[in-house]
């Protein structure tokens, strides 16, 4: 489950796309802590994702509270793609925001995106081709929709395709920190 914050007004009308620039993911349930019903009065708007890779395509993280081994091996293996060794000790999570923020909003305040060759990408990224996106498998790239992921078919790897997962998360994964995948793309 995605938070960006309380985007929603008092009649659950959805009036911003963002309210801060720590957009995490967190589990739907945490050490017995149950919410009334989603976009609760002065709570915030639940975002709901069919699972990590794709939370991560739009430009999530993992929770600090709820998530804490999986937000701190995230941390890890982002700030180890991201930043030069002399400053990877004094990184801070709002400083891995603010860039994660800039990627994956566009200047217009749509999605961010940018393009590359599939050969480029690693396992767990999400791309878009032909008007469908895709995830980004050993296996292939699975077709993705909100039940589940489809059979993964061929793309020739040298395809420059529009990639919706955030540049530096896509980097993160080349470090070794592998996104959580819904079931359906297990071969």
């Amino acid at each position: 489950m995605g938070n960006r914050g309380i985007l929603h007004d008092n009649e659950n009308r959805i009036v911003r796309p963002w309210a801060h620039k720590a957009w995490v993911t967190c589990l739907l349930e945490f050490k017995g802590i149950k919410r009334a019903r989603p976009f609760s009065t002065g709570n915030y708007s639940e975002l709901f994702f069919l699972d990590e890779a794709t939370a991560f395509a739009a430009g999530h993280r993992p929770c600090a509270y709820c998530q804490r081994t999986r937000h701190l091996k995230f941390k890890d293996a982002w700030i180890r793609a991201n930043v030069v060794e002399e400053l990877r000790a004094t990184t801070l999570m709002p400083d891995v925001d603010k860039i994660l923020h800039a990627e994956r909003t566009a200047p217009d305040g749509g999605k961010g995106t940018f393009q590359a060759p599939l050969l480029e990408m690693h396992p767990g990224t999400i791309f878009e081709h032909g008007k469908s996106a895709y995830l980004v498998s050993a296996a292939g790239y699975f077709p993705w929709s909100f039940s589940g992921y489809g059979a993964p078919i061929s793309i020739d790897p040298a395809t420059v395709v529009k990639v919706l997962t955030p540049r530096s998360i896509v980097r993160a994964f080349t470090e070794g920190f592998m996104p959580v995948v819904h079931q359906s793309a297990s071969t």
